[in-house]
């Protein structure tokens, strides 16, 4: 899958790609997904800054453009940065507004089931395979088989969820892990070497969060440990 970074000179196009791959994934889902997404691509066609990557408004402003109240406002950003869409970039402070930003490449894996509904010319420009992190490192193991998810397992129905997103990343980087249990919000697993442990926590550990936070939204943090 092409990333798309919505700068340059054909800003415009990709732009106009993300904002229909949202669309069709919006409208594929229940009333409460489709208002969700249009109430995001509202703040992004009104008050997003492409080049910078922020979103920068406040909770006031954004209850009025969607015509709703602040509680309101509160309970549908949350939801959109527990799906990964958004991302806090700078925390407000003393009556500052929050910076969020758009994780796009977040936004594609979830919107891809749904691409084929606009139409093939549009998979084959910004579809094809995710490409890994970029880094020039191989895992310096063999990962073991996936495993297919069982019911009621955490880790499990995430790694079921990582290896439908991206099976080469998965075979790589998330198969070899395996639970060593949950304490409060973290959950914590343990890799194959030291050195795996510390590539997942510095390239893949968002990735990680976001899919464990899907199976069970009492998740917040997650950890990766070596022998």
């Amino acid at each position: 899958m092409q990333v798309i970074r919505a700068v340059g000179r054909e800003a415009a196009a990709k732009k106009y790609d993300l904002l229909s791959a949202m669309m069709a994934h919006g409208l594929a889902g229940d009333k409460h997904r489709q208002r969700l997404i249009l109430r995001l691509m509202v703040l992004i066609t009104t008050r997003y800054n492409w080049q910078r990557d922020e979103l920068t408004i406040g909770q006031r402003e954004i209850a009025r453009l969607w015509c709703v109240d602040e509680r309101t406002v509160k309970r549908e950003m949350a939801k959109l940065r527990a799906l990964g869409w958004l991302e806090i970039k700078q925390q407000g402070a003393r009556g500052r507004v929050s910076v969020l930003g758009l994780n796009l490449d977040r936004i594609l894996l979830d919107t891809k089931p749904e691409w084929d509904n606009i139409g093939p010319d549009f998979v084959a420009r910004i579809g094809g395979e995710s490409a890994p992190p970029a880094s020039n490192v191989v895992p310096l193991h063999r990962a073991e088989p996936a495993l297919p998810a069982e019911p009621g397992s955490l880790w499990g129905e995430a790694r079921a969820r990582l290896a439908e997103e991206d099976r080469a990343l998965f075979d790589a980087w998330f198969a070899g892990l395996t639970e060593a249990g949950v304490a409060g919000d973290c959950l914590t697993l343990f890799a194959p070497s030291r050195f795996h442990a510390s590539y997942v926590e510095t390239h893949l550990i968002e990735r990680l969060r976001i899919a464990v936070r899907r199976s069970d939204g009492r998740i917040a943090k997650v950890r990766v440990l070596g022998p």
